[in-house]
């Protein structure tokens, strides 16, 4: 099969989060099949190893789930596939499998991981499932996560966090306001002002991060003729890799301090950790020669984070582009393809 035909088999497999089964039964028969591999089955997760004698290993890993949409409207349409999960990230899931399989010498030892949901909340994620049950095969020297990326090394990974604001104020009537305080009024100099943030740059080993800073989700009211006494917004917040949960929630108390009132609340929610460059670490370092091409910032959250929380530095690359990813039209092209499988060959052999 060609690597279009190869992409289109797996799109068309139904494998959104939470229903990744019958995806992950049809890679661990195919793994099964390399007598070099040594091939496991977590839950929806497979783990390949090859099991030589290098002192060094390296991880390839890539998630099997998609977003909700019709995985049987995928489809070839001339040099690309069109479909629900093609750019992310399926073409470079092919990539994995093809490479995965081939026996041939190498001077390091490779685990391929592809697992379960990681479109959902990340507590839910299979790379967490695989470090709470099997630790041992995320061990390595240096890991590739297969993240579409149009072909370029994107380094490390901003982190987000959660912040909910609730302000208060008094209830009445709608025909007498002057009587209570009108709590999502008081909401819009918050927006206002988070309208107007001002992002921060962080430059790190010679990769430029931009923090963001969106308001999410509004929330208020009790009836058509209530002044609420309750409103709140929620906000997302993506951090540099130069700074942690402590540093980034102070930041936005600072920004808010003077509209924050006593009996408002300030509240930490969802958070997940960024991750520095590691562009010292051999493997990445060569993935980065081998593209000829400039690493820039991760500017959204990856499971790069995960790896750097377990002490192995890792990096994002992978075919597609990465603007298209959660499209309904999303789509991932032959030249693509070829060129991840082209630099991954070389960085592993």
């Amino acid at each position: 099969m060609s690597l279009l035909e190869d992409t289109l088999a797996l799109v068309r497999v139904d494998s959104v989060s939470g229903r990744e089964g019958e995806l992950a039964g049809l890679v661990h028969s195919r793994l099964r099949g390399a007598p070099h591999l040594d091939v496991e089955r977590v839950g929806d997760n497979v783990v390949a190893s090859t099991r030589g004698h290098h002192a060094r290993r390296v991880i390839i890993a890539g998630h099997i789930d998609t977003v909700p949409g019709d995985a049987r409207a995928g489809t070839i349409d001339g040099d690309r596939v069109v479909g629900l999960g093609a750019c992310d990230m399926k073409g470079s899931v092919a990539i994995m499998l093809d490479e995965a399989v081939r026996d041939v010498k190498r001077s390091l030892e490779v685990t391929w991981i592809f697992y379960a949901r990681e479109e959902i909340a990340r507590s839910q994620s299979g790379l967490l499932e695989l470090a709470q049950l099997r630790p041992d095969l995320l061990v390595a020297d240096a890991a590739l996560l297969a993240e579409p990326t149009g072909g370029v090394v994107e380094a490390g990974c901003q982190g987000t966090l959660r912040v909910v604001v609730t302000v208060t104020g008094a209830r009445a009537h709608t025909a007498r306001p002057f009587t209570g305080r009108n709590a999502i009024h008081r909401l819009a100099p918050l927006l206002s002002r988070i309208a107007n943030y001002e992002p921060r740059e962080a430059v790190i080993d010679g990769i430029l991060y931009t923090e963001q800073l969106q308001v999410v989700r509004v929330e208020g009211g009790v009836a058509n003729n209530v002044v609420p006494d309750e409103a709140r917004i929620t906000l997302n917040h993506r951090i540099a890799p130069d700074r942690g949960l402590d540093d980034a929630a102070t930041s936005i108390r600072d920004l808010l301090a003077d509209l924050i009132e006593p009996g408002d609340q300030f509240e930490i929610g969802d958070y997940a950790p960024p991750a520095a460059p590691s562009l010292d670490n051999p493997f990445i370092a060569r993935l980065v020669d081998i593209s000829g091409v400039r690493p820039r910032a991760k500017v959204g959250w990856t499971d790069v984070a995960t790896f750097a929380e377990r002490g192995v530095p890792a990096a994002n690359f992978g075919a597609g582009d990465p603007l298209l990813a959660h499209r309904s039209d999303e789509f991932v092209t032959l030249e693509e393809l070829g060129e991840f499988q082209r630099v991954l060959r070389l960085t592993l052999e």
